[in-house]
């Protein structure tokens, strides 16, 4: 299922024309399928950027909020992943589907100002790790001077200050809904440790949802109930200064009853060895979990 042609605004996608063919082969490709967005189970697809509510124009002087609207970037795929250590910086790996669509297109002399931008959500396991991998693409490099750009050509503590997530629970049991939040927001940087990678062609962002406990606890409640659970999440870079107004979304996508066994297994490619006789230890970080609560 590929996304409409001519988007209308709030629709989930970024304004544009027809989808280029290395986003669609990236849309449809992963382990975790692209579904309907209203009867979808088991995938993902690309919610209305109306169901969020960012910060206004005049945000700064009465505090008001509107509908998102477009996303800035064209959504472009989800990778749900599980290896045996933690899954780093995904669009450098060989066997990235997304990057080799694209790398394909530019081989035929294609898509040669493509840029990719992936949140890569970290989440640990006793023994397996998984990754939700969420890409958003654009055919046109990053507009100059948006805060889209200083973001990505930024340094990591503009960045901490800045990335914000916004979720919205679409469905799922009441415990679920009371402890993650509906319409919430956080700022992940300030939360978690996010660590970001820059490449000639893309952006990613690793959130280890594992350096703050809080997250953690949080994060699994919600994986015990993932079948029943429906999210939408939207990322963003969280304007401070009346020129940066109004916020504008990234990308989203929405999660739909996902079942953990869809998880495709991949290698540990990036797996620092462990030395012999060192053990590991879970470090509690105050300021990272009061930095969740707020």
């Amino acid at each position: 299922m590929s996304p409409p042609t001519n988007p209308r605004r709030g629709s989930g996608t970024a304004p544009a024309g027809v989808t280029a063919d290395w986003i669609s082969e990236s849309i449809t490709g992963g382990s975790l399928r692209h579904v309907d967005f209203n009867t979808g189970t088991n995938g993902w697809a690309s919610p209305p950027g109306d169901v969020f509510s960012l910060r206004s124009k005049n945000y700064l002087t009465k505090r008001q909020k509107t509908p998102a609207g477009d996303y800035l970037l064209l959504p472009a795929g989800m990778d749900w992943l599980k290896s045996t250590s933690k899954i780093d910086h995904v669009l450098s790996r060989s066997d990235n589907r997304v990057m080799h669509a694209l790398r394909k297109s530019q081989a035929l002399g294609g898509s040669l100002k493509s840029f990719v931008f992936a949140v890569n959500l970290q989440i640990p396991g006793a023994k397996e790790h998984h990754s939700a991998v969420f890409y958003f693409a654009t055919e046109e490099p990053v507009q100059s001077g948006s805060l889209l750009n200083r973001f990505v050509n930024g340094d990591d503590g503009f960045r901490n200050q800045r990335f914000k997530l916004v979720n919205r629970i679409v469905k799922g049991p009441w415990i679920v809904k009371k402890t993650v939040g509906n319409h919430s927001a956080c700022l992940l940087g300030k939360a978690v440790t996010c660590n970001y990678h820059r490449g000639s062609n893309y952006f990613e962002i690793d959130v280890d949802i594992g350096s703050c406990s809080i997250a953690n606890a949080i994060l699994h409640l919600a994986l015990g109930s993932v079948t029943a659970v429906t999210i939408d999440m939207g990322f963003l870079v969280e304007a401070q200064t009346e020129d940066e107004l109004p916020e504008r979304l990234i990308g989203a996508v929405r999660v739909c009853q996902m079942e953990m066994s869809s998880a495709k297994v991949v290698d540990s490619l990036h797996a620092p060895p462990v030395p012999r006789g060192v053990g590991l230890a879970k470090v509690h970080n105050d300021d990272n979990d009061a930095a969740f609560k707020a």
